[in-house]
């Protein structure tokens, strides 16, 4: 289960990378490559924290 954490972390960090890359490329086709990466990123992030919650004990 850490790892997956970890794993969740490293993606969200990505995103943010990405994210402000995009921002502050000034190549429009840059800005719009790194603003994709950083959707599909959170798009990661989404689907590991549901594999997360979904593996988790209900209470």
């Amino acid at each position: 289960m850490q790892d997956m954490k970890a794993h969740l972390e490293k993606l969200r960090v990505e995103a943010e990378e990405c994210e402000l890359i995009s921002k502050l490329a000034t190549n429009t086709t840059k800005k719009q490559l790194f603003a994709k990466l950083a959707e599909h990123h959170r798009m990661l992030a989404h689907e590991v924290e549901r594999a997360i919650n979904a593996s988790q004990p209900k209470a």
